[in-house]
């Protein structure tokens, strides 16, 4: 008994020049979203992935993927805005559950809750909101070490009172033993405006070879119709 297999594969011009523009403008999309991220703290990049059969399945082979590189670390005024000089997340308790985020401008509310701006509370390492014991008359009395652990200066007792670690992760969830944590800096995006200007030429280029190719099958295609028309 004989077996035939094989892939066969025929499909018109027009078609296959539709979906890879569709393919290099989610391409430009993902790119022009890292250009506005540039001045975002926390931002991190998209990086588009290709499959190998993106050029037959259009927009369903493409996929992105984070780039979790360290961003620029900026120096700032709040005693309050953590970063990290080391690759994970803070955790953050958020209405639809907990998300991560490399945002690290924090504030305290009257009661000594940790909120970010958007008033979510940040989980410690125990995975619960963290409180400090002491409500401070001035920020700057909170102190976070490098290893993420929060402390308050209690002016009664003039020591350092324990809050608990904030709660850093890496993308599985798993916690992060060295996050080099520093006070008092911001982590700008890890997005670099020339690269992506770079990274968009070859896509646009892309685009306009496929829409060269489908001006001309569009034009081949109304001339056999007129063709057949005139005949008729």
């Amino acid at each position: 008994m004989q077996i035939n297999g094989g892939v066969r594969f025929c499909e018109q011009g027009i078609k296959a020049s539709i979906r890879a523009m569709h393919v290099q403008s989610e391409i430009v999309g993902m790119i022009n979203e890292n250009v506005a991220g540039f001045d975002k703290v926390g931002y991190q990049r998209r990086e588009p992935v290709v499959s190998s059969f993106t050029e037959y399945i259009g927009v369903h082979g493409l996929s992105s993927t984070i780039d979790d590189q360290v961003g620029r670390i900026m120096v700032s005024k709040n005693p309050l805005d953590i970063t990290m000089a080391n690759k994970g997340y803070f955790q953050i308790q958020t209405p639809e559950g907990v998300q991560l985020t490399r945002d690290g401008r924090f504030k305290l509310d009257k009661d000594g809750n940790l909120l970010n701006l958007e008033d979510n509370p940040v989980l410690s390492d125990a995975g619960m909101p963290i409180k400090v014991p002491v409500v401070p008359d001035n920020v700057s009395q909170v102190v976070v070490n490098t290893k993420g652990k929060v402390s308050v200066f209690d002016k009664d007792s003039n020591k350092l009172v324990d809050a608990g670690y904030l709660g850093i992760v890496d993308s599985n969830g798993m916690a992060v033993l060295n996050p080099d944590v520093k006070q008092g800096y911001n982590e700008h995006s890890n997005v670099t405006i020339q690269n992506e200007f770079l990274a968009i030429k070859p896509v646009v280029r892309n685009f306009e070879a496929n829409r060269q190719i489908f001006l001309i099958e569009s034009s081949n295609l109304q001339k056999v119709i007129s063709q057949l028309g005139s005949v008729s």
